[in-house]
């Protein structure tokens, strides 16, 4: 500073020459401030103008310009909508985010020029419609921390260009229809703390790179299509908090090197194929508040150092293979609210340690191998709103203690061994909904508690033991929609007011001992869909117990002892299809409301009182197929009109008092099986026109006035089964014809007025003689029959002189035939040692032991007609093989075509005790359904042993579902009503036999399809012929592929398991061909038309049709659910299919751009409209 002030020695012209330099810097100054600043702005406007310029030729791309009108050229970049600007490191303004989030934006990211926007750092597009492909152009984008694309409409594959923003912290490119693998590049975004690809059509393996990413927090790639084990490297993410890789098709084992993660809090890896047992490691996971690894194959047991997991909230390992006792640490995972172990093969007893989890909320345990009595500790859990242990080995009471637990709702016990009685403290838990206790062993009374718990809808105590009275109380139940109490030894009189609430549905009291009236209350329950009061002591007019029912679809109340006469008020239940009031005291006529029921297929009023005539417009009843009035007091002739049922299989109008003769219309009906009409006053003559029907069991004629001959047409009834014309006055000649009905099993013809010889055949001749006995002069060789005597013969020898006198006048003619008759005779013998062997065969097969039950032949007659008409089973007969049989075409003599299924079994295999064995097979002789293949039979021999079927022409569904010209056949129509038959079939096996039948192996190859494609169920006996131990016994319990998953670690064979299947092959109907992977992969976002049949139109111009397949298939994906009590019932599925009101209102969509999703949505739509209706 010194040296800049003026010293003594400075001279003045120094001083006024630095003052000039001083004011020319000043002015240089200035003007260079002018100069640059003006340059400067203009920079800045520049710079921002052409990153607005690159925006605005993007929006012009945009299909929806319009949402973004504040995006003008007149305006700066940084006023529009969406954009945030900042000034940089040079002072200049730039474009730094664009978050247009849920705009409804529609176009191409393509189209984006990203270089014009360098400074960008955040990109924000989520929850709009952009499609196409991510360009590779987007990795200009270097400064991007954030980049959203999710819920867009985003496809073809990740650029590996994405790796190169090496600045990104979040990438989420979730819910779009993104395809190929997940780049290795990834790898290289070491910044990365949050990773989302879930829900896309990803492929390939989770690449070990990902392994690089120890910064990140979240790893997401759930739902899509990823295969491969789970890279070891993950154990690397040290930073992890949820990681969810579920919905893929992962496999191997879950690595060690998960212990690394401690700070990981979800964990989820369910729905794929991951085997190995769980790593001991998981136990490090001290911040784990979910785990689910459900629906997996993993096999070993739960390990102990999960009891480490204090933090853990959720522990779901359903689905699995899991084996073992639940470990008593689990009594240390006191934050845990949901545990769920169910549909493995635990086995041991429930740890008293689970008394600690009083945060305990859903605790299932269904469908394992659980023994021992449930612990008293139980009561602890004071937050318990679901207990499930169904379908295990659990014995002892139920515990007192449940009396705490005031918050539970559902409680399921069934299928297991549970004995005591019900506690008296069920009375406290107020807040229970559903309650299943059914097929147990429990005793004693119902508490009257049980009437306490107001906000009960469903009761199923069932298949017990209980005895006593119903409570009064439970009256107060008026929130009860299924209440089942059947199968037991409850007795006394019904509360009144039992169905008070109105609400109820199902009611299901059958075998037991109740009596008095049928509660009034009944008459007022509105929503009733199902009543089964069968086989009790009711009394009381039945006219005054039921009323206006719109939903009604089965009722029985056979076997009680109920008065009054048939109400008009049945003809208010419009979808009535079954109507059971046999065997009880009932007077009165035939109401013709009945008679007008649209929807009624079985009608069964046999065994009252009832008089007066059967009205003509029986005819009106176009679906009915079991017709049962017999055992009354009806009078007057049998309507003609009878004869326009098409449908009809059974009609028995036995026991009453008609007149008049059989009307000959009875010829058109064509599906009868059955015809009794015994113990009437019938008479005239016998039609001939009854040997055109399709009689397969029964003709019953007996004990009437009939007169004249035996009409030699019946011969023609080539199945029939049972014969009885006795007690009429019927004369002449057992026709000869007779010996071609080689089905018969039993014949009487007692008390007529026959005479002359009885036919020679062998099942004649073996006959007993009660079958004959008080006739006019019956001979022959039947024991206990007189020898034809000479008289007989003689004028039979008359006929013989008059027939030789003929033959004189053409003896040219007889020596021709005689001469053609030696050279077919020749032939024949050629033939006849060609089949000797044959024949030889079938006489040593009956050295051994056999028995049979047969509809088309008798004992050995029966064995030799299938050895020779399938020339010992030759392969050119053969028509289909089974895992466990092979099935021939058997033509018999009498023209008769037979299915014959020959079981690949063991002798040894085969149950043989003869009274048990034939009362099994008469069983299923007895089943009567019009879409039940009709069994007739089975045959063992020391050689074989088969079945007997009713042959359909043509063949396996799945047959004609492979076959291109069986396909194209198929059409909408018929394959849905296939669906339909279905349904209906195992409807009745599950829920109109008694006991109820499973089926075991539903597979489209045990649908077979008659000449009119009516489908019908095959092989529902075979599970019941052989011993559970036999060799081929798990094989009967399905076939691969449609197995309920739950079979594949639970050995029991449950009705849900039919349902499984039935949805399967719903499923397979409707694809073309077995629906295979596509059953796993199914997604809201897959298109209808992706799950149909490509060789049919997908254009259907019938809506109701669109409509009908589109509800298979919502029913399909019901059946298949993985968890078997959340299917529908068969009687549900059937009512669905069968109801117009189960249609959805899908007339404004297409199968070409409908989804699962969409239509899931009208479902819900549609339920939400009916329940306002």
């Amino acid at each position: 500073m010194k040296s800049l002030l003026p010293s003594k020695f400075t001279t003045f012209p120094t001083l006024m020459m630095m003052m000039m330099m001083m004011k020319v810097l000043s002015l240089l100054v200035l003007l260079f401030s002018n100069l640059c600043f003006p340059v400067f702005n203009m920079a800045t406007a520049s710079n921002i103008e052409s990153q607005g310029r690159a925006l605005l030729q993007w929006k012009e791309t945009l299909e929806t310009q319009e949402l973004l009108d504040t995006w003008t050229s007149k305006t700066s970049p940084c006023n529009w909508t969406g954009i945030t600007c900042r000034y940089n490191g040079h002072l200049m303004e730039t474009i730094t985010r664009v978050q247009l989030e849920e705009l409804g934006l529609e176009g191409k990211l393509e189209t984006l020029n990203f270089s014009a926007l360098p400074s960008l750092r955040v990109l924000n597009l989520i929850g709009n419609h952009i499609h196409g492909s991510i360009p590779a152009s987007i990795s200009a984008l270097s400064k991007l921390t954030i980049l959203r694309l999710t819920t867009n409409n985003l496809t073809g594959v990740i650029p590996s260009e994405l790796g190169n923003l090496t600045r990104l912290n979040t990438l989420l490119l979730a819910e779009n229809q993104i395809s190929g693998s997940i780049p290795p590049s990834f790898g290289k975004l070491l910044n990365l703390n949050r990773l989302a690809i879930y829900l896309n059509f990803l492929v390939g393996s989770i690449p070990p790179e990902l392994g690089n990413l120890t910064k990140l927090n979240f790893l997401y790639l759930w739902r899509n299509n990823l295969i491969g084990y789970i890279p070891c490297p993950i154990g690397n993410l040290v930073n992890l908090k949820g990681f969810d890789i579920s919905d893929n098709h992962i496999t191997g084992p879950i690595p060690h090197g998960i212990a690394n993660l401690t700070k990981l809090e979800t964990f989820y890896l369910f729905n794929n194929n991951i085997n190995g047992s769980i790593p001991n490691e998981i136990g490090n996971l001290v911040n784990l508040r979910d785990f689910s690894i459900f629906k997996n194959q993993i096999t070993g047991s739960i390990p102990h150092s999960i009891g480490t997991l204090t933090k853990l909230e959720t522990f779901y390992l359903y689905d699995n293979n899991i084996n073992g006792s639940i470990p008593c640490e689990i009594g240390n995972l006191v934050s845990l609210r949901d545990y769920d172990t169910s549909s493995n093969q635990i086995t041991g007893p429930i740890p008293h340690s689970i008394g600690t989890l009083t945060k305990l909320e859903f605790f299932y345990l269904y469908n394992n191998r659980i023994n021992g009595s449930i612990p008293y500790e139980i009561g602890n859990l004071v937050n318990l709103r679901e207990f499930d242990t169904y379908g295990n080995q659990i014995t002892g009471p139920i515990p007192h203690s449940i009396g705490t637990l005031t918050k539970l709702e559902v409680f399921y016990l069934y299928n297991n061994s549970i004995n005591g009685s019900i506690p008296n403290e069920i009375g406290n838990l107020v807040n229970l909904r559903d309650f299943e206790i059914s097929h147990n062993q429990i005793t004693g009374l119902i508490p009257p508690s049980l009437g306490s718990l107001k906000s009960l809808t469903y009761l199923y105590l069932n298949n017990n033991h209980l005895s006593g009275i119903l409570p009064n109380k439970m009256a107060n139940l008026t929130n009860l929609i299924d209440l089942a109490l059947f199968n037991n030894n409850l007795f006394g009189n019904l509360p009144p007011d039992l169905a008070k609430g109105g609400l109820l549905q199902y009611l299901g009291l059958g075998q037991n001992n109740f009596q008095g009236p049928i509660p009034i209350s009944l008459k007022n329950s509105t929503k009733l869909v199902r009543v089964r009061l069968d086989g009790n002591h009711f009394t009381g007019d039945v006219s005054q117990s039921f009323g206006a029912h719109p939903h009604l679809d089965y009722i029985d109340l056979s076997f009680n002892k109920l008065s009054g006469n048939l109400s008009p008020s049945w003809g208010a239940c419009p979808n009535l299809t079954s109507l059971k009031i046999s065997s009880n005291r009932i007077s009165g006529q035939i109401p013709w409301e009945i008679i007008h029921l649209p929807k009624l297929q079985l009608l069964d009023i046999s065994s009252n009182n009832l008089v007066g005539k059967i009205p003509r417009e029986f005819d009106k009843l176009s679906y009915i197929f079991y017709l049962n009035m017999s055992n009354n007091h009806l009078t007057g002739t049998i309507p003609p009109e009878l004869g326009d049922l098409s449908l009809l299989e059974i009609l028995d109008l036995s026991s009453n008092n008609l007149r008049g003769e059989i009307p000959i219309r009875l010829e058109d009906c064509i599906k009868l099986n059955s015809l009794m009409l015994s113990h009437n006053q019938l008479s005239g003559v016998i039609p001939f026109q009854l040997g055109n029907l399709n009689l397969h069991d029964i003709l019953d004629l007996s004990h009437n006035l009939f007169i004249g001959e035996m009409p030699q047409q019946l011969s023609k009834l080539m199945e029939l089964r049972e014969l009885n014309l006795s007690h009429n006055k019927l004369v002449g000649p057992i026709p000869s014809s007779f010996q071609s009905m080689t089905s018969l099993i039993s014949l009487d013809l007692s008390y007529n007025y026959l005479e002359g010889l009885v036919p020679e055949s062998h099942f004649f001749q073996a006959a007993p003689l009660q079958w004959f006995i008080h006739n006019k002069g019956l001979c022959g060789q039947v024991h206990g029959l007189p020898p034809c005597h000479q008289s007989w013969l003689a004028s039979k020898g008359d006929e013989e002189k008059q027939h030789k006198i003929i033959i004189l006048i053409v003896p040219l003619v007889c020596g021709i035939l005689l001469i053609l008759f030696l050279i077919i005779g020749i032939c024949a013998l050629f033939y006849c040692k060609k089949k000797r062997s044959i024949v030889n065969d079938t006489s040593e097969e009956f050295d051994g032991h056999f028995f049979s039950i047969w509809r088309v032949s008798h004992g050995k007659e029966a064995y030799k007609e299938i050895i020779r008409a399938t020339e010992n089973f030759d392969e050119k007969y053969q028509i289909g093989t089974g895992a466990c049989s092979i099935v021939y075409k058997a033509t018999l003599s009498s023209g008769l075509t037979l299915a014959i299924k020959k079981i690949q079994e063991e002798k040894e295999e085969v149950q043989m005790n003869e009274e048990a064995f034939r009362n099994e097979i008469q069983a299923l002789i007895e089943i009567r359904h019009r879409n039940i293949v009709r069994f007739y039979g089975f045959c063992s021999t020391n050689k074989f042993n088969f079945l007997a079927y009713e042959y359909m022409e043509r063949g396996s569904l799945g047959t004609n579902l492979r076959s291109e010209q069986g396909a194209m056949e198929l059409d909408w129509i018929k394959r849905v009503s296939i669906v339909r038959d279905i349904a209906q079939a195992l409807s009745y096996l599950h829920h109109d036999c008694n006991p109820s039948i499973v089926h075991r192996d539903i597979t489209s190859n045990n649908i077979l399809l008659d000449e009119e494609y009516k489908a019908c169920v095959a092989d529902f006996g075979i599970s019941r012929l052989l011993k559970p131990n036999s060799s081929h016994w798990s094989l009967l319990a399905g076939t691969y592929g449609y197995m309920a998953p739950e079979l594949a670690y639970v050995m029991r064979v449950t009705e849900k398991c039919d349902v499984y299947s039935f949805g399967v092959v719903a499923f397979e109907i409707i694809h073309g061909t077995h629906p295979g992977d596509l059953l796993s992969n199914l997604s809201l976002s897959m298109l209808v038309k992706d799950m149909l049949d490509s060789r049919l139109p997908l254009h259907i111009t019938d809506q109701v049709t669109t409509n009908q397949v589109l509800l298979v298939i919502l029913i399909a994906m019901q059946c298949i659910n993985i968890v078997p009590e959340a299917r529908p019932t068969m009687q549900q599925v059937s009512q669905r299919l069968s109801s117009p009101k189960s249609l959805l209102a899908c007339d404004n969509y297409s199968f070409q751009a409908l989804t699962l999703g969409h239509l899931i949505n009208i479902v819900q739509v549609h339920i939400d409209d009916r329940a306002q209706e």
